[in-house]
């Protein structure tokens, strides 16, 4: 074991028998994440009495079981996306798609399938829109084919009983615990409300858009003419309109512009079937760029296009969407939202190994804005993502023209701020500080946990201590967004816990030399029921920043933004209007 000051007997593992039940339950944990709530307890122990000092844990040892107990743990995350068969159908978003192995059942289906087929998972199998004689030649092949009895891969023709058009199966085995067989159709469909994704996009008509609906599944020009009691002429003449406000130069250009929307609108929230179920949300295209050092960075945008920007900044847990009155009422608040996704989460890539984590997703941010021309934005930080918007108007103060924070956080102080926090907010955070080394393993198997119970369980079992937060979360269309916009965080295929843990290091580093520096205005909003960011310890900390505005809002917590969102835009406006009429000389 090694320490790193004179107080390294406070620091040490005296009592042997408590690192041995240390380890115990580190492997615990790693062949079943559900135990992690138990390693918490046991490791608040160890980790409590280094509050008091300024030294970081260090235990060679217990490092070693770590290592090891990451196998096991990778391990774990690693079957538990062999054994989840819908992950092959995630992958083919608005072609329509089902698994069976030939029986009286659909096995999976994605949710093109749903809409074009009338089928469900464990749904009959003669649901399928097919001729009887059509439907057994099916069942046959994919017998063969899931048990590798025929070509690898099979295609058929069958003509569909609700169209009357031919349709093109291609059949093909998935390695899995069981046998199955991937099929996969030509037909395409338009989601619901795509029509309105597709004009906000492009600032189409209504009539060009069934335009686009019609080249995107297929139909000739004439065709569509017939069908909207047009001339040919005219349709031609609606598509060259597209063409030039799509800025594509074909149709097949067209065509793969607007499949790339499709692919969004058609990707269904983990747990969830359809628009309903979803809060309504409306699908968001993604955006890209690369930076200067090569990195992909990604972003989505809503509300007015031509408003005012506001940059929203998702915290560590992902929200990168909002409830979706808020999203409808950002557009009719002339409010222009852009939502960065930072480095490592989504697809955007992780900063380079190494990086100053503060420095590099400010760059991000600053690289985003930057390519879209804006400046003077006011930025919406949720809890530590202060730091970043502080950090950019420091140093791009043309880009930020003030900050209005939601359940913000500010540099911890004193040991007792820690206590305060809710247990599991304790443990992360208390970590981040004075045991950097072990919170990628508890961050991961977090993570673990939390596919274990899934997003919403997970979420209620870390935030009940929260009533107001559990009142928010119960709402609708909080919980889809919350549910939603996560998914850059995690989701079936994808895992940000190395990004987090870097987010979480790095909130607890010292960064009051960026709130002291901070000369646009600041106002923070702030919960009372914050189990991160209780009252007592905003008080206290925002005594040392006199130059913030705080303002506490009753019956709110971490989720201050999705349960205020009214009061957080009216600061937002406000603050925008103040910043116009002194660049005007008003």
């Amino acid at each position: 074991m090694t320490s790193t000051g004179p107080t390294s007997t406070t620091a040490s593992f005296a009592d042997r028998d408590h690192r041995a039940e240390i380890v115990e339950r580190l492997y615990d944990v790693a062949v079943d994440p559900i135990r992690l709530e138990e390693l918490l307890e046991v490791w608040e122990g160890r980790v409590a009495p280094l509050r008091d000092s300024a030294i970081a844990l260090e235990d060679a040892e217990i490092e070693a079981h770590l290592a090891r107990a990451t196998v096991f743990l990778d391990r774990y995350d690693a079957a538990a996306v062999r054994d989840g068969q819908p992950s092959v159908l995630e992958e083919i978003p608005r072609s329509a798609a089902f698994l069976a192995d030939g029986g009286a059942q659909v096995a999976g289906c994605n949710r093109a399938a749903g809409l074009a087929f009338g089928i469900a998972e464990g749904g009959p199998f003669a649901a399928l829109p097919f001729e009887p004689e059509d439907r057994e030649l099916l069942q046959g092949v994919i017998r063969k084919v899931a048990l590798r009895k025929a070509e690898k891969v099979v295609t058929l023709r069958i003509r569909s009983t609700v169209t009357g058009s031919p349709v093109i199966l291609r059949v093909s085995p998935v390695e899995g615990p069981k046998p199955l067989a991937l099929v996969v159709s030509t037909e395409l469909v338009w989601p619901e409300g795509f029509a309105t994704t597709v004009q906000e996009a492009f600032g189409l008509t209504a009539a060009e858009v069934e335009i686009v609906r019609g080249v995107t599944l297929g139909l000739p020009l004439r065709d569509i003419a017939e069908a909207r009691g047009r001339s040919l002429e005219t349709v031609r003449t609606q598509v060259r309109s597209v063409l030039a406000k799509t800025e594509t130069h074909s149709q097949a250009e067209l065509v793969r512009v607007v499949l790339g929307l499709m692919d969004v609108a058609l990707v269904p929230v983990a747990g969830q079937a359809g628009p309903a179920a979803r809060g309504e949300l409306e699908p968001r295209p993604w955006r890209e760029m690369r930076a200067v050092d090569g990195r992909r960075l990604t972003w989505i945008s809503f509300g007015d296009p031509a408003g005012q920007p506001v940059l929203y900044m998702h915290l560590d847990y992902g929200l990168i969407r909002w409830p979706a009155a808020a999203e409808r009422a950002a557009a009719a608040r002339g409010l222009r939202v852009i939502v960065p996704v930072r480095a490592g989460y989504g697809r955007t890539d992780p900063l380079p190994k190494g990086a100053d984590h503060l420095e590099g997703v400010t760059q991000d941010y600053a690289a985003v804005l930057d390519h879209l021309g804006l400046k003077g934005a006011v930025a919406i930080p949720l809890g530590a993502d202060l730091r970043f918007a502080m950090h950019l108007a420091n140093t791009r103060p043309d880009l930020v023209r003030g900050i209005v924070g939601a359940a913000c956080q500010l540099p911890i102080r004193t040991p007792a701020q820690y206590e305060r926090m809710d247990k599991w907010q304790r443990f992360i955070l208390a970590n981040a500080r004075h045991a950097p080394r072990v919170l990628p393993f508890l961050v991961q198997a977090g993570f673990s946990l939390a596919r274990r119970l899934g997003k919403e369980p997970f979420f209620r079992q870390v935030n009940g201590g929260s009533a107001a937060d559990m009142a928010t979360f119960a709402l609708a269309e909080v919980k889809a967004a919350v549910l939603e916009g996560s998914d850059v965080c995690m989701s079936a295929k994808w895992s940000a816990h190395a990004a987090f843990t870097a987010e979480c290091i790095g909130s607890e580093k010292d960064w009051s030399a960026v709130v002291r520096a901070v000369r646009v205005p600041v106002r923070l909003l702030q919960g009372d029921q914050d189990p991160q960011s209780p009252v007592q310890t905003i008080r206290e900390l925002a005594a040392e920043y006199p130059h913030l505005a705080v303002e506490f809002l009753p019956e709110t917590g971490q989720l201050l933004f999705f349960a205020a969102w009214p009061q957080v835009l009216d600061a937002v406006q406000r603050m925008l209007a103040a910043g116009a009429a002194v660049g005007t000389g008003h």
